[in-house]
């Protein structure tokens, strides 16, 4: 895990839709590490070749926690597609992220047959 940098998934074209994900942490925390791994195993099974990330680590940048209005970390940032979102934690609980991405309705919603 690169702060500041952005890992773009194999087969990434023009023609698809990319989500751009932008991940706050503070150094090389076990939270911060276990937050990268969980997203980047939600991309690639939810968003294969669909999806950007960006890294940026508080510690070495703080000044860029404003811009996101960051107040707890990690939090990972959904900038598109919009509207913009924001979940707070390690992203281990998966129902929750997938919710919190709008990639998946939540259980009231998909019991009314709607969807995000």
């Amino acid at each position: 895990m690169k702060p500041l940098g952005r890992e773009e998934p194999a087969g990434a074209n023009a023609a698809t839709p990319t989500w751009q994900l932008r991940l706050y942490i503070a150094g090389q925390t076990p939270k911060s590490i276990a937050a990268f791994a969980n997203l980047t195993r939600l991309c690639e099974e939810h968003l294969p070749g669909r999806y950007s990330i960006e890294v940026i680590d508080l510690m070495l940048h703080p000044q860029l926690a404003a811009g996101d209005q960051i107040v707890a970390i990690p939090t990972l940032v959904r900038k598109l597609p919009e509207p913009l979102r924001r979940i707070v934690g390690d992203l281990s609980n998966t129902e929750r992220t997938l919710v919190g991405l709008q990639l998946r309705s939540t259980p009231a919603s998909r019991e009314q047959g709607g969807i995000w």
